[in-house]
């Protein structure tokens, strides 16, 4: 583990800060502004669109300029887009506000990447660790994140405001912290190798797997999460506890961290993202016992580290999938199909926490969990096979 993996940490902590505050306050704010109470999630929705568009020009960026300056470019984006929700808040645009999430999706498509870039930092055999240490920088994001949000809520009329300003000072940070790590040099263009087509790529049972893991395991996670402060606001719950509760979730996500590789590289990939699949069925069935505080802390909990392994596991196990020359156009693919899953998570816990309740969105969040449980018994028993056979 070196200097650049320990800043890259943090400004995946930074990244996870802008995102676990956009997720307390985006469906709140929208509550607020939005003209049917369905909409509500439509600026959530707006950050993962965003990020599903942007993923091709992401990818071409990160070619074309390598990783440092292609990571400042995304944190410009925050910057301004932070400035541009803030300026929708106080003049209580709702549609203002939706472009201004679209906008930070770039932002989400970009940071999305730290994770594939902390393999790069590392020597081969410990790129699992790298990968899950930068993943643990989240833990920042966990604790600053809802206590931002909590604080600078009140720092204008308006409330939420004030939040989305304090956003703009984290880019801010990330951006001076983002200058003094050294990646690789990305290969000359004379010299750089074309590598496999995309649709050779993409079409390996461990690509499609680990997409698939990646994906749903983040799309359920989002479902539950992007409609908990609204679930919880109807429950009669105050923001204190929708912080805290987010709070927890997200310590959940990244404090594993800090040993999900070392279980990776002892367990397996397929087994850690197993146990991954269990935790998330737990939160579901917890989440449908009650409403109340204690049941939204431990459900959301377990869904947090839940999402760690499968989403851990998902990233390790694609790494197997392409080489160096193939990277930027096979990151971008399995960015793509998260942040499209995402996107239709983002509005249907909207629609379906405000039209059907918290139980029933529970409910359905059990397919894409039994879908991804086939996923992995697939590659599973494609590899014992392969196995006997040698």
């Amino acid at each position: 583990m070196n200097r650049n993996l320990w800043l890259l940490a943090a400004c995946q902590g930074l990244f996870l800060t802008n995102n676990v505050a956009f997720i307390a306050i985006n469906g709140l704010v929208g509550l607020a502004l939005a003209p049917r109470g369905w909409m509500a999630t439509l600026p959530v929705m707006g950050y993962v669109v965003g990020g599903a568009l942007a993923t091709g020009v992401v990818a071409r960026t990160q070619q074309r300029f390598g990783r440092r300056r292609s990571f400042q470019i995304g944190l410009a984006v925050a910057l301004c887009s932070a400035l541009l929700c803030a300026q929708a808040a106080l003049l209580k645009d709702f549609w203002l506000l939706c472009a201004a999430t679209l906008v930070a999706g770039y932002y989400n498509a970009n940071a999305s990447l730290y994770r594939f870039a902390a393999a790069e930092l590392a020597a081969p055999a410990w790129r699992e660790k790298a990968v899950s240490l930068v993943m643990a920088g989240g833990l920042i994001g966990a604790v600053t994140g809802p206590n931002l949000a909590a604080v600078a809520r009140h720092w204008f009329e308006v409330p939420f405001a004030g939040v989305y300003l304090a956003l703009a000072g984290v880019a801010l940070l990330a951006m001076a912290l983002m200058h003094f790590i050294d990646f690789p040099a990305p290969p000359s263009r004379g010299t750089r190798k074309a590598g496999r087509p995309l649709g050779e790529i993409v079409r390996q049972p461990v690509f499609i797997v680990a997409a698939v893991a990646g994906a749903l395991g983040y799309g359920v996670m989002n479902l539950l999460m992007a409609a908990t402060p609204i679930a919880m606001q109807v429950c009669s719950l105050p923001f204190e506890n929708v912080a805290l509760v987010l709070e927890w979730h997200v310590i959940g996500m990244f404090a594993p961290g800090f040993f999900t590789g070392h279980l990776i590289r002892r367990f397996g990939t397929l087994p850690v993202m197993g146990a991954g699949l269990l935790l998330t069925l737990g939160c579901i069935a917890i989440a449908l016992s009650g409403v109340e505080l204690h049941r939204f802390l431990v459900a959301l909990f377990l869904l947090g580290v839940g999402w760690n392994f499968l989403f851990t596991g998902s990233t390790t196990l694609s790494l197997s999938a392409y080489t160096a020359e193939e990277k930027d156009r096979a990151q971008g693919a399995l960015n793509l199909c998260v942040f499209a899953t995402l996107a239709l998570s983002s509005f249907a816990s909207g629609v379906l926490v405000t039209t059907q309740g918290w139980r029933l969105l529970n409910l359905g969040s059990l397919l894409p969990v039994l879908l991804t449980g086939a996923a992995l018994l697939w590659l599973a028993r494609r590899r014992r096979a392969a196995a006997t056979i040698a």
